[in-house]
């Protein structure tokens, strides 16, 4: 019996032991998925919330950059339209048929070349003088200078064309390079009365010294300028010089005249003239009003600002909202009087002979300060030379706007002309209905402390200084 229960309980350990691991197994089973999917449910948790949390980022940046794309930019249509217009505007400078003969027309030797220069200065000829009123003593002049940029001139020429009274201003190109596809360009304008004057500018020589070179070495070198270097410890540079040279002299038989002389007093044209002279550059762009403009800010500096020797017509902000004006409960018309700077007032720039001849009594000021920019230079007579600092008149609103990206102080990676003068034409079709405004407003803004211009260099070379002086003992009566 003891023997049979024994075999018995052996056959029944047997069993237990021949099924029980996978009898076990089933619970731990169990808990090995339960507790895997338990992690499983809490990584899931984790990487949806993290999934939800990347699509809502995702759309309040695309949110946020459509708003800026929104405030930006102009609608669909306005953009597809200043596009088409900018496109047709320069598919009309067809500069082969401006001027057939290319560069064929340019003269073949240095003589030749100052002969031409000479005697087109001397001929003085006005083009559509027959077409038009003769100049009165108030009407405006506008002198434009010219380097080689012929695109930017071109966008400069057919803003001038659209602009309302353009057919009473004379318009003066003054040139400091022979360029025969601007010369063609020039002689193709019709609609005023077209004065040109050239500068011929050669003045380097091979035995200057390098720019970069220590006074102890020039002197070694025996180059020319060995003893002036300028405030820096640099030689001069003729590409930089001739800016301000230009701006100051004009180009005349067997003499050389300053720019601004050349139009006060050296232009049989101009000899009886006192009204405004405004100058521009071949990269600005003119607002349709700016003649306008210009003649409500002389009527509101003769009642409020007497004072104002010089006006300023343009800016250098790379974007004007005329209609946030409203907004912002400004007027289009606002004119600002403030002390005038050359970084910001140099655009655009009016004045007329009673301003030249107290500039001109500074000449020693303006000739042998220095900086290279004429402007800067300009600045120093204002403060050092002048019996009192300019003050100049300035719209809030520009009515000239700078389109060059690329020249001597701009080096933009983008000088395509095409993109600049399609925003310039969005920033005048959204102004149309507020430009022409019937009153001008006056405001005030003396900046508190206005520090004296330290040179930028580059003129210090005597011959420099001597140069600009020898215009004024040269310059006819």
């Amino acid at each position: 019996m003891w023997r049979s229960s024994t075999t018995q309980g052996q056959v029944q350990t047997g069993r237990i032991s021949t099924w029980h691991p996978a009898i076990l197994a089933i619970p731990i089973l169990k808990r090995v998925m339960g507790r895997l999917a338990y992690h499983l449910s809490a990584l899931g948790r984790r990487y949806f919330t993290l999934l939800v949390k990347a699509c809502l980022f995702l759309f309040l940046l695309s949110f946020l950059w459509l708003q800026i794309r929104i405030a930006s930019f102009k609608s669909p249509e306005l953009d597809s339209s200043s596009q088409a217009k900018d496109d047709f505007f320069f598919a009309k400078m067809n500069l082969s048929a401006i001027n057939p003969n290319g560069s064929r027309s340019l003269p073949s030797s240095l003589p030749q070349l100052r002969h031409l220069v000479q005697e087109a200065n001397s001929r003085q000829r006005v083009l559509n003088e027959e077409l038009f009123p003769p100049l009165a003593p108030d009407d405006t002049v506008i002198v434009v200078q010219v380097h080689k940029r012929v695109h930017y001139l071109y966008a400069l020429i057919e803003s001038l064309r659209q602009a309302q009274n353009i057919e009473n201003t004379l318009l003066i190109f003054s040139h400091d390079l022979y360029n025969s596809d601007i010369n063609a360009l020039v002689e193709t304008i019709d609609f005023c009365k077209v004065g040109r004057t050239k500068q011929l500018y050669i003045w380097e020589d091979p035995n200057d010294c390098p720019r970069d070179i220590n006074k102890i070495e020039a002197a070694k070198l025996g180059c020319n300028n060995a003893a002036h270097p300028d405030l820096y410890g640099h030689y001069r540079e003729a590409s930089f010089t001739q800016t301000k040279h230009h701006w100051w002299w004009k180009g005349s038989q067997h003499v050389l005249f300053h720019q601004v002389n050349r139009v006060m007093d050296g232009l049989e044209v101009t000899h009886n003239h006192t009204g405004p002279v405004i100058f521009l550059e071949e990269d600005h762009y003119v607002s349709p009003d700016f003649l306008p403009f210009l003649a409500a800010m002389m009527d509101l500096r003769a009642s409020h600002c007497p004072e104002c020797a010089i006006m300023c017509l343009g800016s250098y902000t790379k974007t004007i909202n005329y209609p946030e004006f409203s907004h912002r409960q400004l007027s289009v018309g606002q004119v600002e009087k403030t002390k005038w700077q050359s970084s910001k007032h140099n655009m655009g720039m009016v004045f007329d002979r009673h301003l030249w001849t107290a500039i001109r009594s500074c000449a020693s000021s303006f000739c042998t300060f220095d900086d290279y920019n004429w402007d800067w230079s300009l600045q120093h007579v204002s403060s050092a030379c002048l019996p009192r600092p300019l003050v100049t008149l300035a719209p809030l609103a520009p009515r000239v706007f700078h389109i060059g990206e690329c020249g001597i102080h701009h080096k933009g990676k983008d000088c395509s002309s095409s993109a600049i003068i399609q925003r310039v034409f969005q920033t005048l079709e959204a102004a149309e209905s507020h430009l022409f405004p019937s009153t001008l407003t006056l405001r005030q803004s003396f900046p508190r402390h206005f520090r004296l211009p330290k040179g930028n260099g580059g003129w210090g070379d005597i011959r420099d200084h001597q140069l600009c002086l020898r215009h004024l003992v040269s310059t006819p009566s």
